[in-house]
């Protein structure tokens, strides 16, 4: 499947609830059968400490993290709806509380070379660059692609550093 007129969109993903790296898995594979969207690639599943949460004292499980690369048709808008209900239809209930656990989370990082900012919907992501569990496997799949108005992945990912993340699979 190709669409003419297709954008290459990265998505992050995450989990620590229930079981997080199948929980992952399973988002792509949503995400895989949305109309309008080809799956292009998928990270390694990485292992990430919890933000601390300024919310709240529990500390909460690590994450299993990822970055799916697609390209699709979609309006940024729509792709963004269409993410939210792939999240609820996994069992995900949004909150109003920032940086809770969940079972699945999937953020819109980048369309193409578009600049957003728009209630619901800003991109690229406010907080891609803070955040090495969204760099790091971003990074793995295209070190090149420009984050607009801030500079390449790849650069970005060996800047932020490791610190808290390593491969799901060498994960203790």
């Amino acid at each position: 499947m190709s669409f003419p007129d297709a954008t290459t969109a990265y998505i992050g993903l995450g989990a620590n609830l229930g079981e997080p790296a199948r929980q992952v898995l399973d988002a792509i594979d949503r995400l895989a059968r949305l109309n309008g969207v080809k799956l292009s690639a998928a990270s390694s599943l990485y292992r990430s400490t919890a933000l601390i949460s300024p919310y709240s004292a529990t500390p909460q499980n690590d994450y299993c993290n990822a970055v799916a690369a697609i390209e699709t048709e979609l309006s940024p808008q729509n792709l963004m709806a269409a993410l939210l209900a792939i999240e609820t239809g996994m069992g995900r209930l949004r909150t109003h509380q920032r940086w809770s656990s969940r079972c699945i989370d999937l953020d819109l990082l980048l369309y193409g070379d578009c600049l957003i900012d728009e209630p619901g919907l800003t991109v690229p992501h406010p907080e891609i660059t803070k955040r090495n569990f969204v760099l790091i496997p971003l990074a793995e799949l295209n070190p090149q692609v420009m984050i607009p108005a801030v500079g390449e992945a790849g650069k970005l990912a060996a800047a932020i550093g490791s610190d808290g993340i390593q491969r799901w699979d060498d994960a203790a």
